[in-house]
Order: structure tokens, then sequence, then C-alpha cells
């Protein structure tokens, strides 16, 4: 059976931390299924799949159209769509009626959205119409606009009391889980001590109650940036390069496609 977000909120202070990771189509969420707790139908994919140069551009239909396809992929693992930016900032009530637009057409488990304490009452407004919420924390890409913005957060004793104010903030409006984004990793793991709902690290600490990263970066398809929080464990692009090379070489000297590849008429 599907994990659901009580599932999730079981892991907090547990041996085996969550393991989360993106997904933005079918199959993919397939594959990940076998493997991990949660999948994020992350608006990342505005830079992944489309090209943007970050999340801003991303709309709704474009994140119920791929969590609908990510639900269909996945039978036992909990799945929650970002609300991209533009859906949810300007009152709880917009947040509630995208959030459950959200909700019904694409049958996910809940939403994540970005903000510290200000977003405290919208969180407890949908948590009230029964929307299910992950927070987030730390750096928040909706906000930032170009490749500079994109600064490790909780350097200081005030943004740290800030960053431990918006945790327990968004706790207390009922958020399920909190992830923490590219976050000083002891800050990180005060935090994680401070709240009794899992806290989902990305670029944060170990101490962490899960783990989440951007599929297609762990997989070493995004390109020469990584993000030092990353690690790759794979280095699909050269692979998807050689195949293709093969290929091209292959139709250009006529071997493919060869006899096995072709359909003859049956011998009467």
């Amino acid at each position: 059976m599907m994990k659901t977000i009580e599932d999730i909120k079981q892991y907090k202070n547990q041996s085996a931390p969550l393991v989360c990771l993106t997904a933005y189509t079918a199959r993919i969420a397939q594959i990940l299924d076998r493997h991990c707790d949660l999948l994020l139908v992350g608006d990342t994919m505005g830079m992944i799949l489309y090209g943007m140069d970050n999340t801003r551009g991303v709309t709704l239909d474009m994140m119920i159209n791929h969590g609908k396809a990510v639900v269909r992929g996945a039978q036992n693992t909990c799945v929650i769509i970002d609300m991209p930016f533009g859906t949810y900032e300007h009152s709880p009530d917009q947040a509630l009626k995208n959030a459950q637009m959200v909700m019904d057409e694409t049958g996910a488990n809940g939403v994540k959205l970005e903000g510290g304490a200000d977003f405290a009452a919208t969180i407890e407004r949908l948590v009230s119409h029964g929307i299910p919420v992950v927070a987030h924390i730390g750096l928040l890409p909706q906000s930032v606009e170009d490749a500079s913005g994109f600064k490790v957060q909780g350097k200081t004793d005030n943004d740290q009391q800030q960053l431990l104010k918006d945790a327990k903030s968004l706790e207390e409006a009922g958020a399920s889980a909190i992830v923490i984004e590219a976050t000083i990793d002891s800050v990180s793991a005060l935090i994680t001590r401070a709240v009794s709902i899992p806290t989902i690290g990305i670029g944060a600490s170990a101490a962490c109650d899960g783990q989440i990263l951007v599929t297609e970066d762990m997989l070493g398809i995004t390109g020469d940036h990584v993000p030092k929080f990353v690690k790759q464990y794979a280095h699909v692009s050269e692979d998807i390069e050689k195949a293709v090379a093969l290929y091209a070489d292959e139709v250009r000297t006529r071997t493919f496609p060869g006899e096995a590849n072709l359909y003859k008429k049956k011998a009467s």
C-alpha cells in the first residue's frame, strides 16, 4: 500500500532515515518507488525538464500534469507536490484553492510550500481543510532569481534563531515535515532536535530525519555544475552520449537496422 503522510511522520528520530528523491514522470516514479519512502514532484522540473533559469516560471498546470504521472507510477511511495511560485503567497484563501485543485486532480498525499513563520497561517488553513503540508525553510529557490542568490543559510546567530523560530512556528501550524535546504549542518541538527516532526535535509545535516536530492543531480544527468551537497551515484549523461554516438554511427554506416530488427514476410 502507498505510504501516507502519517507514515512519514513516524520517521521522527528513527535509526533508518527517510529516503526521498524527486520525480517528474511515471517511469522514473516506478523505478524510484522500489527504494524510496517519499517522492517529491518538485518545481525543479522547470530547470531539469524545461530549461528554465530558475523555478519561478513553473505553472500550476505543469505541477498537476507531472503530479498525475508520478502518482500513476508510484505504488508504495508517499507523493508530495510542490506548490509553484505565485500560487500560495498572496493569501491563505489563494493557497487553499490551488492546493485543493492539486490534491483533487492528482491524488497526491500532500503539498509542499516554501517559507518561514510568515506562512504559518497559510499552512494552518490548508491543514484545517485536510491538506497535509510539508514545509520548506533555509534556502528558498522560489525566492532566487539568479544563481548569485543561492547562498548557504544559517551562518550567523541571528539567522540561526530565525530558522529555529520558523521551524517551530511551522510545526505549531500543523506541518507534517520540514525540508531544510542549504543550511549550516549544526543549525540543521539543532532544528531537527527542536521539532517533533521529521526534518528532510538537502544540503543540511546528516542528523536530519531524512534526506532528499534531485534525482537528475544524483544520477549525473544535469550537467557540469553540481552543488556541493550532491553526491553523484552515476554519470548517466556519459552513458547516454556513448549510446547515442554508437546509434548515430550505425545508422550512418547502415549497420542499423540489422536483420534482427526487421520484419520479414513469412514463407508460405
